[in-house]
C-alpha cells in the first residue's frame, strides 16, 4: 500500500511541477489567473512533498 501511496505522490509532484514550468513559459496570460495558478501549482507541490515526508517516517517508525 505505501508503494502505492508513494507513486502517486510522486506523480503528483511531476505534475505540479511541469504545470508550474509550463506557467512560467508564459503561456498564460500575465495577470491574476497566472498568479492564483501558480500559487496553487506551489500549493500542491508542497503538499506532495510533505506527504513523503509524512510516509518515509511513517515507515521507519514501524
Amino acid at each position: 500500500m505505501d508503494t502505492m501511496i508513494k507513486a502517486m505522490l510522486w506523480m503528483l509532484l511531476a505534475v505540479a511541477v511541469a504545470a508550474n514550468v509550463f506557467l512560467g513559459l508564459g503561456t498564460v496570460a500575465d495577470g491574476a489567473l497566472r498568479i492564483v495558478l501558480s500559487a496553487l501549482t506551489g500549493a500542491v507541490a508542497l503538499a506532495a512533498v510533505t506527504g513523503l515526508v509524512v510516509v518515509r517516517r511513517a515507515a521507519r517508525t514501524s
